[in-house]
């Protein structure tokens, strides 16, 4: 095997924060509400971060954190690069570039922000509830860790990056409708949850036995 499942794991949880990160550039339209592309990849990164905390715990996960906001610094930075150097003559495509992948400072401090409290609240939070629950119900501690700290990735990306730029009443139905969307996932996840904290353990109890 070349991957262990705890690999994998970690590496879909950055795969994910990345292309969420560049799919954030396109806004679509669901049911009436106006949400980055990123809407149906990003909350499921609350997911795995759940997932580390409930098998290697706390500081593990929170390593996974720190390590997705490094490689997102890392790909802003690449980015950048990228869009300042000179196009070939016959490359008609710079303006595209950098509008789809050449966000705006203030949106991308607005995701690293929303980002590194989000993801750190919801791994004190799973804990928390972890504890209140004797290490029973893990969907208890999946589904209202997350619900918290989907709310407070919301209000912070949304607040950061548009207030002033559009109305408050806008902002605030922006922060409403893409906090309903990603409750919406966060419940649809939680067998997921099970499936993948039960394939993870497998693995590390094979660790523990070799």
């Amino acid at each position: 095997m070349i991957l262990s499942n705890i690999q994998f794991i970690k590496y879909l949880f950055v795969s994910s924060l990345l292309l969420s990160n560049i799919m954030a550039s396109k806004i679509i339209t669901i049911g009436g509400l106006m949400l980055p592309a990123a809407i149906i990849l990003y909350p499921i990164t609350f997911l795995f971060t759940d997932v580390v905390s409930e098998v290697e715990g706390k500081e593990k996960a929170h390593n996974l954190v720190i390590m997705g906001f490094l490689m997102s610094l890392f790909m802003a930075l690449m980015l950048v690069i990228g869009k300042i150097l000179p196009p070939a003559p016959f490359w008609k495509y710079q303006d595209s570039y950098n509008v789809i992948l050449g966000a705006t400072p203030r949106i991308v401090l607005a995701s690293m922000i929303a980002y590194i409290i989000s993801q750190n609240h919801d791994v004190w939070a799973f804990h928390w509830w972890k504890r209140r629950t004797a290490g029973r119900h893990l969907w208890v501690r999946n589904n209202l860790s997350t619900m918290a700290s989907q709310l407070i990735d919301s209000v912070l990306f949304i607040g950061i990056a548009f207030s002033g730029v559009y109305s408050v009443k806008t902002v605030g139905g922006m922060i409403l409708g893409q906090y309903l969307v990603k409750i919406g996932i966060a419940i649809l996840d939680t067998p997921f949850c099970y499936l993948l904290v039960r394939f993870y353990a497998k693995d590390r109890e094979r660790k523990q036995r070799a």
